[in-house]
């Protein structure tokens, strides 16, 4: 067999194992560093008060510490909360019912659930496709899939200050921030997987840190330090994060010492199909003429 014949699987931009460790470490103290997602659970629980309906089973993917159940507690018409989460550390410190669970290899039967809700870890899966359609397939008819992912916007600022930095002090780049989804491929995404009414919203939240290390050190208190297949393996020269810091202040900071950090926010809503819900008209049904219009 030669190796035009052997099946391509998605790329594989994370290390998960990366990713699991990063959440493992973080889990004891995610308290003190987790405004960002409760910022976003309070979002996504707000959405849920838009839709009048009952959800009597759910599922919170990615959950965390625990922080979007927290806030869905009484909220959004949910019954019983199921909550997974790719790392151990962090499934236990939740209230039962509860597992360890990939996102990228979801085991749970058809037609579960009857909400699937998932805030900020979406952005760490490969195959985020392959990852949709199981959420997908994991809904009832006409359940509901509502999620916060991080978008392309995010972190612009130390992307460029870091890029700078690299190729003043090293001489080339190497991926020192994640890859976000791009927020104008959510909507063809959602539909790819099988998703009926797909809705994308984008927002910004953004923070203020007094340096960059603040800023750092809160990003690996949540969890999400680099976990990217191509990162570097080796200590980041002093010199180098120094200059980094620099550029980060010379071109973003403000009056009062302190630099934003730009978190962008991509809502992903989507229904599994069902024939009660609303359908295009079929192509050329159209009763009124275009003239009419003008």
């Amino acid at each position: 067999m030669s190796r035009s014949d052997v099946t391509q699987g998605p790329p594989r931009i994370f290390d998960r194992r990366t990713v699991r460790r990063h959440r493992d470490r973080a889990a004891a103290g995610l308290t003190a560093y987790d405004f960002l997602l409760r910022e976003v659970a309070d979002r996504l629980a707000d959405c849920l008060l838009d839709i009048k309906r009952a959800f009597p089973l759910a599922l919170d993917l990615g959950c965390h510490g625990g922080q979007l159940a927290g806030v869905l507690a009484g909220r959004g018409g949910i019954e019983r909360l199921v909550q997974c989460d790719l790392s151990p550390a962090m499934v236990g410190r939740v209230s039962p019912p509860r597992l360890v669970a990939d996102e990228e290899a979801l085991p749970f039967a058809a037609a579960q659930f009857d909400l699937i809700i998932s805030a900020l870890s979406l952005h760490w899966v490969n195959d985020l496709p392959g990852t949709l359609s199981q959420i997908r397939r994991c809904l009832k008819p006409d359940g509901l899939f509502l999620a916060a992912i991080l978008g392309g916007g995010t972190l612009d600022e130390l992307r460029q200050a870091m890029l700078a930095a690299e190729l003043a002090v090293m001489g080339g780049a190497s991926p020192r921030v994640s890859p976000f989804m791009d927020a104008h491929d959510a909507g063809a995404l959602m539909q790819r997987a099988g998703f009926a009414l797909p809705v994308v919203d984008t927002d910004r939240i953004v923070l203020s840190y007094t340096d960059p290390f603040a800023m750092m050190a809160e990003l690996r208190g949540l969890g999400e330090g680099n976990a990217v297949v191509e990162r570097t393996g080796h200590f980041t020269p002093r010199a180098m994060i120094e200059t980094a810091a620099d550029n980060y202040f010379r071109d973003h900071g403000d009056d009062n010492g302190r630099i934003p950090a730009t978190f962008q926010i991509i809502t992903l809503t989507g229904w599994a199909p069902h024939e009660s819900q609303p359908k295009p008209l079929s192509r050329g049904s159209g009763q009124t003429p275009l003239s009419d219009a003008f």
